[in-house]
């Protein structure tokens, strides 16, 4: 599996990119698991104690070497976020035909709230669209199931959101934008094929 650094374009913060996770990456992305739950506990936000008790575990998925995760990392120093992306949904919700059309899944993002200024979110969202599309992919879809989340995708990312489904006391939301340079329109208009 190849390690090669895969740049964002980002005309402001040309210091930035993205990589796959490797297992030397663990104690930095245990840390900013850690500072994200710090600073959702201290906005008090529901699960921050979850996301505290299992940040060894959830950077531990972020290197494994069959499914790597990618990094966000400044000049090639500081690992400021991380995400997975797969061919396949995690969310239940998308139907038969969607999960047919070429899509990346962009799951699990975490950032280091220290660099929020940075909006490195926004940033490993506009990479997943640079790399959808350079992939084949027509698709980028999430799910989420916190309405600040939702806003977030949706305002300020510009994912629209498909639809929401309830499974028992759980809500996602799903959402979708086209890759960036397949020619369609993205955002809330562009919600389904």
């Amino acid at each position: 599996m190849s390690t090669a650094v895969a740049t964002v374009v980002c005309l402001e913060l040309p210091l930035f990119s993205v990589r796959l996770a490797r297992p030397d990456d663990l104690p930095a992305l245990t840390s900013v698991i850690e500072h994200r739950a710090a600073w959702m506990r201290e906005r008090g936000l529901e699960d921050w104690e979850g996301w505290l008790s299992s940040a060894p575990m959830m950077a531990a998925r972020a290197v494994r070497p069959r499914s790597p995760g990618w990094v966000l990392e400044h000049a090639r120093e500081y690992v400021v976020g991380c995400t997975k992306l797969s061919d396949r949904p995690l969310d239940e919700g998308w139907s038969v035909a969607e999960r047919d059309e070429p899509a990346l899944y962009l799951n699990t993002t975490v950032t280091d709230p220290a660099w929020r200024r940075h909006r490195p979110g926004a940033l490993l969202a506009a990479w997943a669209l640079e790399r959808a599309a350079a992939t084949g992919r027509t698709w980028v879809r999430r799910g989420c199931t916190s309405e600040g989340l939702l806003r977030y995708y949706r305002d300020g990312q510009g994912f629209g959101l498909v639809r929401t489904v309830r499974s028992g006391q759980t809500v996602t939301h799903l959402l979708a934008r086209r890759a960036a340079g397949t020619g369609a329109a993205d955002g809330p208009s562009a919600r389904k094929a």
